[in-house]
Protein backbone atom coordinates (compact mmCIF):
# COMPACT_ATOMS: atom_id res chain seq x y z
CA UNK A 1 0.00 0.00 0.00
CA UNK A 2 0.83 3.75 -0.89
CA UNK A 3 -0.34 6.77 0.47
CA UNK A 4 -0.28 10.16 -2.03
CA UNK A 5 -0.64 13.44 -1.45
CA UNK A 6 -1.20 16.29 -4.23
CA UNK A 7 -0.62 19.61 -3.06
CA UNK A 8 -3.29 22.88 -4.25
CA UNK A 9 -0.47 23.44 -6.62
CA UNK A 10 -1.14 20.10 -8.41
CA UNK A 11 -5.01 20.73 -8.34
CA UNK A 12 -5.12 24.68 -8.78
CA UNK A 13 -6.82 24.03 -12.56
CA UNK A 14 -8.55 21.94 -14.91
CA UNK A 15 -5.12 21.29 -16.93
CA UNK A 16 -3.37 20.22 -13.54
CA UNK A 17 -6.48 18.12 -12.05
CA UNK A 18 -6.51 16.49 -15.62
CA UNK A 19 -3.08 14.95 -14.76
CA UNK A 20 -3.52 13.43 -11.66
CA UNK A 21 -5.38 10.48 -13.38
CA UNK A 22 -2.54 10.11 -15.56
CA UNK A 23 0.06 9.36 -12.74
CA UNK A 24 -2.83 7.21 -10.90
CA UNK A 25 -2.69 4.83 -13.99
CA UNK A 26 1.09 4.29 -13.57
CA UNK A 27 -0.13 2.85 -10.19
CA UNK A 28 -2.85 0.37 -11.65
CA UNK A 29 -3.51 -2.70 -9.27
CA UNK A 30 -1.83 -1.33 -6.08
CA UNK A 31 -3.52 -0.19 -3.16
CA UNK A 32 -3.00 3.79 -3.33
CA UNK A 33 -4.98 6.21 -0.15
CA UNK A 34 -4.72 9.71 -1.62
CA UNK A 35 -4.99 12.71 0.35
CA UNK A 36 -5.48 15.82 -1.62
CA UNK A 37 -5.54 19.76 -0.41
CA UNK A 38 -7.62 22.51 -0.71
CA UNK A 39 -7.59 23.64 -5.50
CA UNK A 40 -5.38 26.50 -5.62
CA UNK A 41 -5.80 29.85 -3.35
CA UNK A 42 -8.83 28.70 -1.40
CA UNK A 43 -7.70 28.16 1.48
CA UNK A 44 -6.22 31.76 1.51
CA UNK A 45 -9.99 32.81 0.24
CA UNK A 46 -11.83 30.69 2.93
CA UNK A 47 -9.75 32.95 5.50
CA UNK A 48 -11.53 36.06 4.46
CA UNK A 49 -14.59 34.69 4.51
CA UNK A 50 -13.65 33.54 8.13
CA UNK A 51 -12.30 37.33 9.03
CA UNK A 52 -15.51 39.03 7.69
CA UNK A 53 -17.70 36.98 9.40
CA UNK A 54 -15.60 37.47 12.38
CA UNK A 55 -15.83 41.13 12.24
CA UNK A 56 -19.30 41.05 11.83
CA UNK A 57 -19.88 41.77 8.19
CA UNK A 58 -21.97 38.87 7.10
CA UNK A 59 -23.03 40.26 3.47
CA UNK A 60 -19.55 40.50 2.93
CA UNK A 61 -18.45 36.65 4.38
CA UNK A 62 -21.53 35.69 2.31
CA UNK A 63 -20.20 37.57 -1.08
CA UNK A 64 -16.93 36.43 -0.75
CA UNK A 65 -17.89 32.57 -0.16
CA UNK A 66 -20.29 32.99 -3.29
CA UNK A 67 -17.21 33.39 -5.20
CA UNK A 68 -15.36 30.09 -3.99
CA UNK A 69 -18.95 28.16 -4.65
CA UNK A 70 -18.61 29.41 -8.60
CA UNK A 71 -15.24 28.57 -8.74
CA UNK A 72 -15.50 25.04 -7.89
CA UNK A 73 -18.96 24.96 -9.42
CA UNK A 74 -17.43 25.69 -12.95
CA UNK A 75 -14.49 23.68 -12.17
CA UNK A 76 -16.64 21.08 -11.86
CA UNK A 77 -18.88 21.85 -15.11
CA UNK A 78 -15.46 21.69 -17.31
CA UNK A 79 -14.25 18.48 -15.92
CA UNK A 80 -17.63 16.41 -15.60
CA UNK A 81 -20.31 15.35 -17.34
CA UNK A 82 -22.10 12.25 -16.00
CA UNK A 83 -20.66 12.93 -12.73
CA UNK A 84 -21.71 16.46 -12.45
CA UNK A 85 -25.20 15.85 -10.87
CA UNK A 86 -24.02 14.04 -8.00
CA UNK A 87 -20.56 15.97 -7.23
CA UNK A 88 -23.45 19.12 -7.49
CA UNK A 89 -25.55 17.90 -4.98
CA UNK A 90 -22.41 17.13 -2.57
CA UNK A 91 -20.71 20.10 -3.28
CA UNK A 92 -24.06 22.32 -2.37
CA UNK A 93 -24.11 20.22 1.10
CA UNK A 94 -20.84 21.55 1.67
CA UNK A 95 -21.72 24.94 0.76
CA UNK A 96 -25.13 24.66 3.36
CA UNK A 97 -22.51 23.62 6.29
CA UNK A 98 -20.98 27.06 5.11
CA UNK A 99 -23.38 29.45 4.90
CA UNK A 100 -25.09 27.97 8.06
CA UNK A 101 -22.41 29.32 10.26
CA UNK A 102 -22.04 32.30 8.34
CA UNK A 103 -26.14 33.17 8.87
CA UNK A 104 -25.74 33.27 12.48
CA UNK A 105 -23.00 36.04 14.56
CA UNK A 106 -19.97 34.61 16.12
CA UNK A 107 -19.96 34.09 19.96
CA UNK A 108 -16.39 31.89 20.19
CA UNK A 109 -13.14 32.66 19.63
CA UNK A 110 -12.48 33.53 15.80
CA UNK A 111 -9.47 30.18 15.70
CA UNK A 112 -13.50 27.87 16.22
CA UNK A 113 -14.84 29.27 13.06
CA UNK A 114 -11.81 29.42 11.34
CA UNK A 115 -11.20 25.83 11.52
CA UNK A 116 -15.43 25.79 10.52
CA UNK A 117 -14.72 27.20 7.37
CA UNK A 118 -11.54 26.64 5.83
CA UNK A 119 -11.96 22.85 6.07
CA UNK A 120 -14.54 23.48 3.30
CA UNK A 121 -11.41 23.80 0.69
CA UNK A 122 -10.56 20.05 1.39
CA UNK A 123 -14.09 18.70 1.09
CA UNK A 124 -14.63 20.50 -1.69
CA UNK A 125 -11.67 19.70 -3.91
CA UNK A 126 -11.91 15.88 -3.10
CA UNK A 127 -15.54 15.89 -3.98
CA UNK A 128 -14.61 17.08 -7.62
CA UNK A 129 -11.30 14.93 -7.66
CA UNK A 130 -13.23 11.76 -6.84
CA UNK A 131 -16.17 12.33 -9.05
CA UNK A 132 -13.55 13.05 -11.86
CA UNK A 133 -11.36 10.04 -11.27
CA UNK A 134 -14.37 8.02 -11.40
CA UNK A 135 -15.74 9.33 -14.82
CA UNK A 136 -12.27 8.87 -16.34
CA UNK A 137 -12.55 5.09 -15.18
CA UNK A 138 -10.94 4.68 -12.01
CA UNK A 139 -12.65 3.51 -9.53
CA UNK A 140 -12.27 5.00 -6.08
CA UNK A 141 -14.11 5.68 -2.90
CA UNK A 142 -14.24 8.91 -1.28
CA UNK A 143 -14.18 9.75 2.74
CA UNK A 144 -14.32 12.45 4.51
CA UNK A 145 -11.46 12.45 6.74
CA UNK A 146 -13.42 13.82 9.65
CA UNK A 147 -14.82 10.58 10.55
CA UNK A 148 -11.32 9.06 10.99
CA UNK A 149 -8.96 11.72 12.18
CA UNK A 150 -10.40 12.43 15.84
CA UNK A 151 -8.36 15.66 17.20
CA UNK A 152 -8.59 17.93 20.68
CA UNK A 153 -10.31 20.81 20.10
CA UNK A 154 -7.46 22.99 20.14
CA UNK A 155 -8.44 25.25 17.09
CA UNK A 156 -5.90 25.65 13.84
CA UNK A 157 -3.58 23.44 15.31
CA UNK A 158 -5.58 20.11 16.55
CA UNK A 159 -3.45 17.33 18.09
CA UNK A 160 -4.57 13.72 16.59
CA UNK A 161 -5.86 11.12 19.04
CA UNK A 162 -3.88 8.36 18.20
CA UNK A 163 -5.77 5.46 19.87
CA UNK A 164 -9.60 6.50 18.16
CA UNK A 165 -7.84 7.17 14.91
CA UNK A 166 -6.05 4.19 14.82
CA UNK A 167 -9.12 1.94 15.53
CA UNK A 168 -11.29 3.81 12.96
CA UNK A 169 -8.49 3.13 10.20
CA UNK A 170 -9.02 -0.44 10.65
CA UNK A 171 -12.81 -0.58 11.21
CA UNK A 172 -13.63 2.03 8.38
CA UNK A 173 -10.92 3.05 6.26
CA UNK A 174 -9.08 -0.54 5.31
CA UNK A 175 -12.44 -2.02 4.90
CA UNK A 176 -12.60 -0.41 1.56
CA UNK A 177 -10.20 -1.36 -0.23
CA UNK A 178 -12.04 -4.69 -0.52
CA UNK A 179 -14.27 -2.42 -2.40
CA UNK A 180 -11.27 -0.06 -4.81
CA UNK A 181 -8.28 0.15 -5.19
CA UNK A 182 -8.32 4.22 -4.23
CA UNK A 183 -9.25 5.91 -1.20
CA UNK A 184 -9.69 9.55 -1.75
CA UNK A 185 -9.60 11.95 1.25
CA UNK A 186 -8.69 15.11 2.50
CA UNK A 187 -5.83 16.53 4.01
CA UNK A 188 -5.25 18.93 6.99
CA UNK A 189 -8.64 18.27 8.57
CA UNK A 190 -10.57 16.14 11.28
CA UNK A 191 -12.70 16.97 13.98
CA UNK A 192 -13.56 16.27 17.82
CA UNK A 193 -15.41 14.12 19.62
CA UNK A 194 -18.07 16.60 19.03
CA UNK A 195 -17.78 16.66 15.04
CA UNK A 196 -16.76 20.27 15.27
CA UNK A 197 -14.36 20.35 12.55
CA UNK A 198 -10.11 21.30 13.77
CA UNK A 199 -7.25 21.75 11.44
CA UNK A 200 -3.90 20.27 12.20
CA UNK A 201 -1.69 23.07 12.03
CA UNK A 202 0.96 24.13 8.97
CA UNK A 203 1.79 21.35 6.71
CA UNK A 204 -1.34 19.49 8.00
CA UNK A 205 -1.72 17.83 4.66
CA UNK A 206 1.55 16.24 4.47
CA UNK A 207 1.05 15.52 8.25
CA UNK A 208 -2.44 13.73 7.56
CA UNK A 209 -0.87 11.67 4.55
CA UNK A 210 2.02 10.54 7.17
CA UNK A 211 -0.41 9.56 9.55
CA UNK A 212 -2.88 7.27 7.43
CA UNK A 213 1.26 5.99 6.11
CA UNK A 214 1.77 4.84 10.02
CA UNK A 215 -1.11 3.50 10.66
CA UNK A 216 -1.84 1.98 7.16
CA UNK A 217 1.80 0.31 8.00
CA UNK A 218 2.25 1.77 4.10
CA UNK A 219 5.26 0.86 1.94
CA UNK A 220 5.96 4.37 1.28
CA UNK A 221 4.03 8.11 1.06
CA UNK A 222 4.90 10.21 -2.10
CA UNK A 223 4.33 14.20 -1.97
CA UNK A 224 3.70 15.06 -5.45
CA UNK A 225 4.58 18.83 -6.21
CA UNK A 226 5.07 21.55 -9.19
CA UNK A 227 8.93 21.39 -8.24
CA UNK A 228 12.02 18.80 -9.26
CA UNK A 229 12.48 17.37 -5.62
CA UNK A 230 13.94 18.90 -2.54
CA UNK A 231 16.29 21.52 -3.37
CA UNK A 232 19.72 22.70 -1.91
CA UNK A 233 18.44 26.10 -1.87
CA UNK A 234 14.79 28.16 -3.21
CA UNK A 235 15.25 28.24 -6.62
CA UNK A 236 13.77 32.17 -6.18
CA UNK A 237 16.95 33.00 -4.37
CA UNK A 238 19.31 30.97 -5.72
CA UNK A 239 18.82 30.28 -9.82
CA UNK A 240 21.78 27.87 -9.48
CA UNK A 241 20.01 25.42 -6.62
CA UNK A 242 20.04 22.15 -7.39
CA UNK A 243 18.58 18.74 -6.69
CA UNK A 244 19.04 16.54 -3.66
CA UNK A 245 18.59 13.17 -4.72
CA UNK A 246 18.43 11.46 -1.39
CA UNK A 247 18.03 12.98 2.55
CA UNK A 248 17.57 11.43 5.65
CA UNK A 249 15.12 11.78 8.16
CA UNK A 250 17.44 13.99 10.55
CA UNK A 251 18.80 16.50 7.64
CA UNK A 252 15.51 17.23 6.46
CA UNK A 253 14.14 17.90 10.13
CA UNK A 254 17.48 19.94 10.56
CA UNK A 255 16.62 21.84 7.31
CA UNK A 256 13.01 22.56 8.56
CA UNK A 257 14.29 24.15 11.97
CA UNK A 258 16.65 26.53 10.31
CA UNK A 259 13.95 27.79 7.97
CA UNK A 260 13.85 25.73 4.67
CA UNK A 261 10.89 25.54 3.02
CA UNK A 262 10.98 21.44 2.60
CA UNK A 263 9.02 19.32 4.55
CA UNK A 264 7.70 19.76 8.22
CA UNK A 265 9.08 17.97 11.37
CA UNK A 266 5.96 16.95 12.41
CA UNK A 267 5.55 15.14 9.01
CA UNK A 268 8.59 13.16 9.32
CA UNK A 269 7.84 11.52 12.76
CA UNK A 270 5.12 9.16 12.23
CA UNK A 271 7.30 7.87 9.22
CA UNK A 272 10.68 7.82 11.11
CA UNK A 273 8.90 5.36 13.71
CA UNK A 274 8.07 2.69 11.41
CA UNK A 275 10.69 3.61 8.74
CA UNK A 276 8.41 3.99 5.88
CA UNK A 277 10.70 6.32 3.11
CA UNK A 278 9.17 9.26 1.91
CA UNK A 279 9.30 10.60 -1.85
CA UNK A 280 8.90 14.21 -3.19
CA UNK A 281 8.14 13.98 -6.44
CA UNK A 282 7.17 16.33 -9.73
CA UNK A 283 3.49 16.36 -10.34
CA UNK A 284 4.43 17.74 -13.70
CA UNK A 285 6.65 15.16 -15.02
CA UNK A 286 6.57 12.17 -13.72
CA UNK A 287 9.48 10.52 -15.03
CA UNK A 288 11.83 12.42 -13.04
CA UNK A 289 13.95 11.21 -10.36
CA UNK A 290 12.63 13.43 -6.95
CA UNK A 291 14.43 12.87 -4.03
CA UNK A 292 13.80 9.97 -1.67
CA UNK A 293 13.46 10.79 2.61
CA UNK A 294 14.87 7.45 4.25
CA UNK A 295 16.30 6.53 7.65
CA UNK A 296 20.00 5.85 6.35
CA UNK A 297 23.10 7.70 6.87
CA UNK A 298 24.29 9.98 4.07
CA UNK A 299 27.71 11.17 3.21
CA UNK A 300 28.77 14.15 0.47
CA UNK A 301 25.47 16.11 1.05
CA UNK A 302 25.99 19.56 -1.03
CA UNK A 303 26.06 22.81 0.96
CA UNK A 304 21.91 23.47 1.72
CA UNK A 305 21.43 27.42 1.87
CA UNK A 306 18.58 29.13 3.64
CA UNK A 307 18.27 32.72 3.65
CA UNK A 308 15.50 34.30 5.79
CA UNK A 309 14.71 37.78 4.91
CA UNK A 310 12.82 40.11 7.19
CA UNK A 311 14.81 39.62 10.52
CA UNK A 312 15.47 41.27 13.83
CA UNK A 313 17.62 41.16 16.70
CA UNK A 314 16.43 41.86 20.42
CA UNK A 315 19.46 42.51 22.06
CA UNK A 316 19.15 42.20 26.12
CA UNK A 317 21.59 43.21 28.54
CA UNK A 318 21.84 43.08 32.38
CA UNK A 319 21.00 45.64 34.00
CA UNK A 320 23.02 45.21 37.02
CA UNK A 321 26.07 44.06 34.71
CA UNK A 322 25.69 40.74 37.17
CA UNK A 323 25.96 37.56 34.85
CA UNK A 324 22.72 36.68 32.57
CA UNK A 325 23.35 32.55 34.23
CA UNK A 326 20.41 30.71 34.75
CA UNK A 327 17.73 33.05 36.15
CA UNK A 328 18.06 35.06 33.19
CA UNK A 329 17.96 32.83 30.42
CA UNK A 330 15.56 30.45 32.43
CA UNK A 331 13.15 33.91 32.76
CA UNK A 332 13.63 34.28 28.63
CA UNK A 333 12.98 31.05 27.67
CA UNK A 334 9.19 30.94 29.82
CA UNK A 335 8.87 34.00 27.88
CA UNK A 336 9.41 32.52 24.57
CA UNK A 337 6.87 29.90 25.58
CA UNK A 338 4.38 32.03 27.04
CA UNK A 339 4.26 34.58 23.71
CA UNK A 340 4.66 31.50 20.99
CA UNK A 341 7.76 33.32 20.00
CA UNK A 342 10.14 31.04 17.97
CA UNK A 343 13.79 31.96 18.07
CA UNK A 344 15.85 31.29 14.93
CA UNK A 345 19.09 32.14 16.80
CA UNK A 346 20.34 32.60 20.23
CA UNK A 347 23.53 33.93 21.57
CA UNK A 348 24.64 34.26 25.67
CA UNK A 349 27.43 36.12 26.77
CA UNK A 350 28.16 36.77 30.53
CA UNK A 351 26.05 40.21 30.81
CA UNK A 352 23.74 39.81 27.48
CA UNK A 353 21.90 37.41 25.48
CA UNK A 354 21.32 38.31 21.58
CA UNK A 355 18.30 36.37 19.90
CA UNK A 356 17.66 36.96 16.30
CA UNK A 357 13.83 36.36 15.37
CA UNK A 358 11.15 36.58 12.31
CA UNK A 359 9.96 39.85 12.08
CA UNK A 360 6.56 39.99 13.97
CA UNK A 361 5.95 43.21 15.45
CA UNK A 362 3.22 42.50 17.96
CA UNK A 363 5.58 39.72 19.26
CA UNK A 364 8.63 40.98 19.31
CA UNK A 365 7.36 44.49 21.21
CA UNK A 366 5.58 41.84 23.72
CA UNK A 367 8.57 40.32 24.19
CA UNK A 368 10.60 43.65 24.65
CA UNK A 369 8.12 45.00 27.76
CA UNK A 370 7.39 41.38 29.45
CA UNK A 371 11.73 41.28 29.03
CA UNK A 372 11.87 45.04 30.46
CA UNK A 373 12.01 44.20 33.95
CA UNK A 374 14.97 41.87 34.00
CA UNK A 375 17.25 43.87 31.11
CA UNK A 376 17.95 46.39 28.97
CA UNK A 377 16.49 45.64 25.54
CA UNK A 378 17.59 47.25 22.23
CA UNK A 379 15.91 46.08 19.15
CA UNK A 380 17.66 45.97 15.31
CA UNK A 381 15.41 45.12 12.47
CA UNK A 382 16.25 45.03 8.47
CA UNK A 383 18.34 41.87 8.86
CA UNK A 384 18.84 39.17 7.01
CA UNK A 385 20.25 35.22 8.54
CA UNK A 386 21.95 32.81 6.64
CA UNK A 387 22.14 29.37 7.15
CA UNK A 388 24.56 26.75 5.42
CA UNK A 389 24.27 23.22 6.68
CA UNK A 390 27.71 21.94 4.91
CA UNK A 391 28.97 24.90 4.05
CA UNK A 392 32.52 25.28 2.92
CA UNK A 393 34.48 28.42 2.00
CA UNK A 394 34.06 28.85 -1.14
CA UNK A 395 30.26 29.01 -0.75
CA UNK A 396 30.53 31.22 3.04
CA UNK A 397 32.32 33.57 1.06
CA UNK A 398 30.09 34.15 -1.65
CA UNK A 399 26.90 34.46 0.12
CA UNK A 400 28.67 36.99 2.49
CA UNK A 401 30.80 39.27 0.26
CA UNK A 402 29.63 43.26 0.43
CA UNK A 403 27.63 42.44 4.20
CA UNK A 404 27.96 43.80 6.84
CA UNK A 405 28.04 40.62 9.97
CA UNK A 406 25.68 41.49 13.26
CA UNK A 407 26.06 38.14 14.73
CA UNK A 408 27.55 34.41 13.74
CA UNK A 409 27.20 31.21 15.08
CA UNK A 410 29.26 28.30 13.51
CA UNK A 411 29.78 24.27 13.98
CA UNK A 412 31.75 22.20 12.06
CA UNK A 413 28.19 20.89 10.40
CA UNK A 414 26.65 24.51 10.22
CA UNK A 415 26.87 28.34 10.10
CA UNK A 416 24.41 30.81 10.80
CA UNK A 417 25.43 34.66 10.30
CA UNK A 418 22.97 37.44 10.98
CA UNK A 419 23.60 40.51 8.86
CA UNK A 420 23.02 43.99 7.42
Amino acid sequence: MQIFKFGGASVNSVDRIRQVPVILRQFAGEKILVVISAMGKTTNALEKVAEAFYAGHPAEALQLFAQIKEQHLTTAKYLLVKNYLACEAQLKDFFTEAEWLLHDKPVRDFDYYYDQLVCIGELLSTSIMSAYLAESGIGNQWIDVRDIFRTDANFRDAAIDWDVTDRKVREDVLPLFAEDDLIVTQGFIGATSDNESTTLGREGSDYTAAVFANLLNAESQTIWKDVEGVMNADPKQFPDARLIRELNYDEVIEMAYYGAQVIHPKTIKPLQNKGIPLYVKCFLDPSLPGTVIHNKSLKGLPPIIVLKQDQVQVQLHSKDFSFVGETGTARLYDLFGQLRVKPNLIQSGAVSIRVCLDDRPARIQRLALAAADLFDVQVERGLTLLTIRHYNGEVLQRLTAGRQEVLRQQTPETVQILMH
